[in-house]
């Protein structure tokens, strides 16, 4: 008896103390239902992502840093999310506060599949600032780079400071990719604003194979 009474007084007590702090303002639903989504990206959780874009979810939506979630479901390398997103038109080139697209990103991590999704999609190859075929060429990528040029990639396009892929590949020590480069007829003598060059790029990283086949291909 004392326990029921216990509990209703505790229920009665819980009613008025949801009364006097009113409703949750729309602004915090917003961002929970935000979180939540960015989570189920995240996560890969396709079925869950399909009923949030059913009640109304954006595909375009941004997480608290202002990422995309196209771009944070190709970081992830979360494929199933991604083609999830592309089905329902999310912006194929939309950026992250830094720039960087989906197609960038995928480039960076290796992840030709996904490039692939994205270019057929319209992601664009070309573009102001540094572009997919720098980021491919940093990391050393020579399938998404062979790849990017046959869809048009500029292959001598700099980045806002002139580097080029050139540099970026010699700067991190990709061989195979400075060979590829050179081979397709990258400007071995383009320096950026610092006045760098890839054969400056080479030497500063101590390897002398690269500096040979970059000065047997007239860089000076």
């Amino acid at each position: 008896m004392f326990s029921e009474g216990l509990r209703r007084w505790r229920n009665i007590a819980t009613i008025l103390l949801v009364a006097a702090l009113g409703p949750v303002p729309s602004a915090a639903r917003a961002q929970a239902a935000q979180d939540d989504f960015v989570i189920a990206v995240v996560n890969d959780r396709v079925q869950e992502i399909k009923r949030m874009l059913a009640s109304g979810a954006d595909p375009d939506m941004l997480d608290r840093d202002g990422d995309p979630v196209l771009v944070i479901a190709v970081r992830a390398g979360n494929a199933a999310t991604v083609d999830l997103l592309l089905a329902t038109r999310a912006n194929v080139d939309a950026r992250t506060k830094f720039g960087d697209t989906a197609l960038m990103v995928g480039a960076l991590g290796g992840r030709l599949d996904l490039v692939k999704k994205l270019r057929t999609r319209g992601a664009s190859v070309n573009q102001q600032g540094w572009t997919p075929l720098i980021y491919a060429a940093t990391g050393g990528h020579d399938d998404i780079v062979r790849y990017l040029l046959a869809e048009g990639a500029e292959i001598d396009a700099p980045s806002p400071n002139g580097t080029t892929a050139l540099m970026m590949a010699a700067r991190e020590g990709k061989r195979s990719t400075v060979d590829l480069l050179i081979a397709r007829g990258a400007d071995v003598n383009r320096r950026n604003q610092s006045g760098v060059s890839a054969l400056d790029w080479a030497r500063r990283a101590k390897e002398p194979a690269m500096v040979e086949r970059l000065q047997r291909a007239g860089a000076r």
